[in-house]
Formats: C-alpha cells, structure tokens, sequence
C-alpha cells in the first residue's frame, strides 16, 4: 500500500521526502496542499497534524510530519539494507550532525533572509544574506576531504542539504566561491536517484514563483 503524503511541490522540505521515497524506491500517494488556499488549515488536516505542515505522511494509519523525521523513518521501516542512514554509530551521528546543521541553521539563515522579502515584500537585508553566506562557508569546510556529505556515500545528509542548497541556488545566490560545495552538488545531482523527478521538477515550480513575485539578481 502506498503512503499518503501531504505536500507541496516548491518545498525544500516536501523535496526531500520525495527524493528519500525515490531512494528507497518506495511508492507514495501525492496529495498536494495549497498552502496560500489555506487548505492546511481544514479541520481534517489538523486533526491529522495541529501544526499544519507539509510534508505529511500518513502509513498504514501512522501519522508523522517534520520531513528529517519522516526521512529517518522512512529508512528504518522499509531500508534495512540502505546506506542512507548508517547502522555504525559515528557515520550516522556524522550524518545526525548534517541533518542538524541543515533544519537548524542552514535553511532557516536562507528562509529569514528570502522569505519575507517574497511573502511580505521586505528588502533584502544584507547582513541576514552575510549570514547565509557564512553558513555556506560552514557547509563548504564540512565537504573537505568528503566526496558526500557525511563521507564516501550518498546518504541523508546529502539528500536534505541539496533540497537546500538547490533552493539557495535557483533563487540566485552565487555558490561559486564555494568549490566544495559547487563540486558535491553536481555529484549529487548525478547520483541521487531520479533527482529530477524528485526535486528538480518542485524547485522549477518554486523558482516559477519567485520569478512571477520577484527579479531574479545574483546576490
């Protein structure tokens, strides 16, 4: 049977439960939320989720949001054998560390400096993008001497910092005085599979967005 998920395509968070689903080769039943039609807020979404966010998933009548979550989860009921989340303690605390550092400061410095500039129509704030430039720098020193995220193979990691730093990307923030990262993000496009299908095609749908609300600059 396969799982419901709640979601929105333009997510960053909504791209990786798409991109670990593909990984596992799992099946999902799509169900898109219109967030700006407030549909999240229907009283049958509440019910299933209080804080009304996406992505949702719904297993066999187990409800979980939060998408590193829903991610772990994934990967622990139905990829045993993956190396997506490593069984040996210090690679998958280093992939825990990753997944951290992306949900705690990675995407939210990018979301408080872009956000309101394309939902409430603030100016750029230079000294939120230093701090997004500065977490990019963290990122880039991470990479050194890894060929992924968290070392020789694709795992979590990668797949929930590259639904970010794709986001970062397609908005126009340069990445190019950051080789690591410039270097890890082409392989990981190459490597995750149907990474198109998966994130590419909701990051066309975001940055489709941001162009209709906004120019596009290279920041």
């Amino acid at each position: 049977m396969a799982i419901d998920l709640y979601y929105t395509p333009g997510s960053a968070p909504c791209r990786l439960v798409l991109l670990v689903a593909a990984a596992l080769n799992i099946s999902l039943n799509p169900n898109l939320v219109n967030l700006k039609a407030g549909e999240q807020m229907q009283p049958h979404f509440l019910k299933m989720n209080p804080q009304h966010t996406v992505p949702t998933i719904v297993d066999d009548g187990f409800t979980l949001w939060e998408s590193r979550a829903i991610s772990r989860y994934l990967v622990n009921k139905y990829g045993a054998d993956s190396s997506l989340y490593p069984h040996e303690p210090e690679a998958r605390a280093l992939v825990d560390q990753r997944l951290d550092f992306d949900v705690g400061t990675l995407f939210p410095r990018f979301a408080q400096y872009f956000f309101p500039q394309i939902f409430a129509g603030a100016p750029a704030d230079e000294a939120l993008l230093g701090k997004v430039h500065e977490a990019l720098g963290f990122l880039d020193a991470f990479l050194e001497g890894y060929k992924y995220a968290a070392g020789e193979q694709l795992t979590l990691a990668d797949l929930s910092l590259v639904s970010t730093v794709s986001t970062i990307d397609v908005v126009g923030i340069k990445l190019d005085k950051y080789p690591n990262i410039v270097r890890w993000y082409e392989l990981v496009k190459t490597t995750a599979p149907k990474y198109e299908e998966a994130n590419g095609i909701g990051l066309m749908e975001f940055k489709a967005m941001v162009d209709q609300m906004m120019p596009r600059t290279e920041l």
